[in-house]
């Protein structure tokens, strides 16, 4: 079945509690990227340095990363739909206390807050979603996928559109937009079954003694450096007005959206996955090395041309995730995402001191490196993360609760 058909079961053809949900997290996805064009106005408006402003990521995703162990705890108990509602009203409550800070500590810490809602509401969106979908789980998960790029597109022009006239704005728009998005799956989604057994806090981490899952998590962490080093430190590099920087980043948010969502399918049917893996990698590793020693212009276009490599390095990260393990897919991913995210809160606080103790060039330098790392993961790992894939793709497509935040 074609997942684009609108006719029945198609990707257009969904009912209002799947819009809602997908809604909600395209705004979910958009927090990522929200604060990228006014980095510099947030350093400046709070007397602050790149370094302590970049801990805005670092907080959130050590956050989110801790919070992948609970998530499926939590949901198992009190269901997706009063989860989602409870991530949602987190991130409501946290993103506007958020534009009320006085200091960049306050700040960090709401954004602390903010990257524990955020992350019981993506972590359980795509199971809700695959769970109301018209179709079966390829519409479903390419619609997650869809509005993941399309949230990650959006977030840094509106970043920019409200940056512009104070760094406080972007916080309450997400607050406001959120506060829509609570009401929407208040309105539209129906409380779904829970799953037969509850999920425990350690279940995730026993998890990840399945080779294959490991593997998946170790090389997703490498790459997470690489990717959070472009999203988070490459604002202070560009050091652009917010509409240009938000501009730059809505491009590499198109480009992100389109290869993960149309591209990269297509390369992985023609060449396979972990070709595919394995060479975005390393060609992102030569993009970020040539974006830290190129002119002004072309850091830019590298920064840009960065989203295709991103693109496709999720969607096959993310089918990684779902089929090596034999674990239940939620517990997989908590897992997973466990490991890497752990990257994602270490990239922002590292780059600025690296370039600290060296210069502006060896940031860029170190993310290349964590690339190729990833890339040779994969290479070593490969017999381990196609092991039994055919088979659990099989029992997968059975489960009725899936959970993932693997993007």
């Amino acid at each position: 079945m074609d997942p684009f058909d609108a006719g029945a079961g198609g990707l257009l053809k969904q009912p209002k509690s799947v819009w809602a949900t997908a809604g909600a997290s395209v705004v979910a996805f958009m927090g990522i990227g929200l604060v990228d064009p006014i980095l510099p106005s947030i350093a400046q408006g709070l007397h602050a340095t790149a370094g302590q402003v970049s801990l805005l990521f670092t907080s959130y995703f050590l956050i989110t990363a801790v919070a992948m162990l609970v998530t499926g705890f939590i949901s198992s108990r009190i269901g997706g739909r009063k989860t989602l509602l409870l991530g949602l009203a987190f991130v409501v409550v946290f993103a506007g206390l958020a534009g009320t800070s006085g200091s960049v500590a306050e700040l960090v810490g709401f954004r602390a807050g903010w990257g524990l809602g955020n992350a019981l509401f993506v972590s359980t969106a795509l199971a809700v979603i695959v769970g109301a979908a018209a179709g079966g789980s390829a519409a479903a998960i390419l619609l997650y996928e869809s509005a993941l790029g399309l949230g990650m597109a959006c977030g840094p022009l509106l970043g920019a559109l409200l940056g512009d006239a104070s760094w406080r704005y972007p916080f309450f728009g997400t607050a406001f937009l959120m506060a829509v998005g609570f009401l929407c799956i208040a309105a539209f989604l129906k409380e779904q079954p829970k799953p037969a057994r509850r999920t425990s806090l350690l279940d995730p981490l026993k998890a990840l003694g399945h080779g294959g899952l490991a593997s998946a998590a170790v090389s997703a962490f490498f790459y997470n450096y690489t990717f959070f080093t472009v999203l988070a430190f490459t604002p202070f590099v560009l050091n652009m007005s917010p509409y240009r920087s938000g501009a730059v980043f809505f491009a590499w948010g198109v480009l992100l959206a389109v290869f993960s969502v149309i591209v990269a399918p297509r390369l992985q049917r023609r060449f396979g996955s972990l070709k595919v893996l394995g060479a975005s990698l390393l060609l992102l590793a030569a993009d970020v090395l040539v974006l830290g020693y190129g002119s002004h212009t072309t850091a830019v276009v590298c920064t840009i041309l960065s989203g295709a490599f991103i693109g496709v390095n999720n969607t096959v990260y993310t089918e990684l995730a779902l089929g090596v393990s034999d674990a239940p897919r939620p517990v997989a991913s908590a897992g997973y995402n466990f490991v890497r995210w752990f990257a994602a809160a270490a990239a922002p606080y590292f780059a600025p001191k690296i370039e600290e103790w060296t210069d502006l060039h060896i940031p860029f330098v170190v993310a290349a490196v964590t690339a190729v790392l990833g890339a040779l993961v994969v290479v070593v790992r490969r017999k381990a993360l196609t092991h039994e894939a055919e088979e659990l793709e099989t029992k997968h497509a059975t489960e009725d609760s899936v959970t993932v935040f693997a993007n």
